[in-house]
């Protein structure tokens, strides 16, 4: 049942604490000397952060190096997302062993998250488990927080929302909620959770850190709720405002109880009392104004599909579209590929703005490791057509989570590059390392289910000088 915004917002009390916490956030940090840790399940996590490190190795040395330079947080790329649940659940105890591992040799205390999507898709309950298990511990309190303010997910009640417009609308009636591989039936957070877990956690033992609570009772409620809760337990955190989490935030990190978070983006912001950042500008992300740039689509969302019809229909940029049937015949791949890298090539030299994107028309099966098989493929094509490109853009604008992902570690050989920030809100901008095949490259990863219908078309006219094709 869909619910309007405004009545939900006037049935609220304010918070009686309202002053800002984020400088008591940072205190804390600074105080206990530590790094956070955030497991991203694709590269769209950093949309709310800006100014850290993301790696997308997880070797032991990789780990250990940032850990002996004490890096008060940075993110790996797990791209967790793209795997079979079985080869997630390796990943993450993999990392949770590496990452204990690091800190004990590095006395380094850290907490962790996985991030994952604010529309419920992913690897939950596995991998969060499964890190638990690398990690060593089966104590640590599971907090699920999906709330993602700038995509326009907020959780009120236990229920979480999609905010359209004027409207809430619950979750699980939504396409999300369809997805062939991580689809759900449940709005209500407690109810979701006894769903993915098959009943092992029970609604009723999940406990629910209201937004009443939260803005009543503030940061003392909190820590005291959570020194009650049994170790190993699972909570959610109701949320329509980041002010909310920093109330959350700043009690979990006084309280010392020590968790593992599933979570959304905008969590990161208030447990990591990251400051807010202006939007980039075009200077800062189009370096090069007389190269042509490089978009790439390969999110299937209809929201997605509904963008790129507007950039289209409203701009000069060169479309190419990937037939994704062809793609799947293994005699047409390759010619399909040559042809495509050779008119990308040929666009850019010529300082035309290229986008290359995949047919609309999903094509996926009842069985959920066979879909995920099948988009695997396809984005396959789309690094191999990525690698033959010689010709360096002005920058990369990259939609798709796991498109995302696999074009920068397997076409682009990305292995650590920084957050410069956001473009919109939402979608993040990497500067690529000196490892990278075109260093120091403006790399837009933009997520699938962001920004409303003509949020393409305005960073193409943001990014694009005037009378510049």
């Amino acid at each position: 049942m869909n619910v309007a915004i405004d009545d939900v917002i006037r049935m609220l009390s304010e918070p009686n604490d309202s002053r800002p916490l984020l400088p008591d956030i940072r205190q804390e940090l600074k105080k206990s000397d530590c790094s956070l840790v955030v497991l991203d399940d694709d590269p769209t996590g950093t949309q709310t952060v800006h100014d850290v490190p993301v790696l997308t190795v997880w070797t032991d040395d990789a780990i250990e190096k940032i850990f002996e330079a004490k890096t008060p947080i940075f993110y790996l790329l797990t791209n967790s997302r793209a795997l079979h649940t079985h080869s997630a659940n390796q990943l993450a105890e993999k990392i949770g062993k590496r990452l204990k591992s690091a800190g004990k040799k590095y006395h380094r205390k850290f907490f962790v998250i996985s991030r994952s999507d604010s529309t419920l898709r992913g690897h939950y309950p596995h991998e969060v488990d499964a890190l638990a298990d690398g990690l060593e511990t089966n104590q640590l309190l599971k907090i699920i927080i999906p709330a993602f303010f700038e995509g326009n997910r907020i959780t009120v009640n236990d229920i979480h929302y999609v905010a359209e417009g004027e409207e809430l609308i619950p979750v699980s009636e939504t396409p999300y909620a369809d997805d062939k591989t991580f689809g759900y039936k449940n709005s209500n957070l407690k109810i979701w959770i006894e769903e993915k877990t098959n009943a092992r956690i029970k609604s009723e033992d999940v406990y629910s850190f209201s937004l009443e609570s939260l803005r009543s009772g503030g940061v003392s409620f909190v820590i005291r709720q959570l020194n009650q809760l049994p170790s190993g337990s699972t909570c959610i955190v109701n949320a329509i405002s980041q002010h909310d989490l920093d109330i959350f935030a700043l009690g979990l990190l006084r309280s010392d109880v020590p968790f593992l978070a599933r979570s959304a983006a905008s969590f990161v912001v208030s447990i990591g009392g990251i400051s807010k950042k202006t939007l980039l500008s075009r200077r800062e992300i189009n370096s090069d104004e007389k190269m042509g740039a490089l978009w790439i689509v390969g999110s299937y969302v209809p929201k997605t599909t509904d963008q790129l019809l507007n950039l289209l229909d409203n701009t000069g940029i060169r479309g190419l579209e990937i037939d994704v049937t062809k793609v799947l015949d293994k005699s047409q791949t390759e010619s399909i590929i040559r042809d495509a890298a050779y008119q990308i090539n040929t666009g850019l030299a010529n300082g035309k703005n290229m986008i290359l994107y995949t047919s609309r028309r999903l094509i996926a099966s009842e069985d959920k490791e066979d879909s995920l098989a099948i988009g695997n493929q396809i984005s396959r094509a789309l690094t191999t057509i990525v690698s033959c490109i010689v010709e360096r853009p002005a920058y990369m604008l990259v939609k798709g989570g796991i498109t995302s992902s696999d074009i920068a570690t397997k076409s682009l050989k990305i292995h650590k590059a920084r957050v410069m920030g956001q473009i919109i809100p939402g979608v993040p901008v990497w500067e690529l390392g000196d490892e990278a095949r075109f260093p120091g490259l403006a790399y837009i990863v933009y997520p699938g289910n962001v920004g409303d219908t003509d949020a393409l078309t305005n960073i193409y006219n943001q990014l694009t000088p005037d009378g510049y094709e």
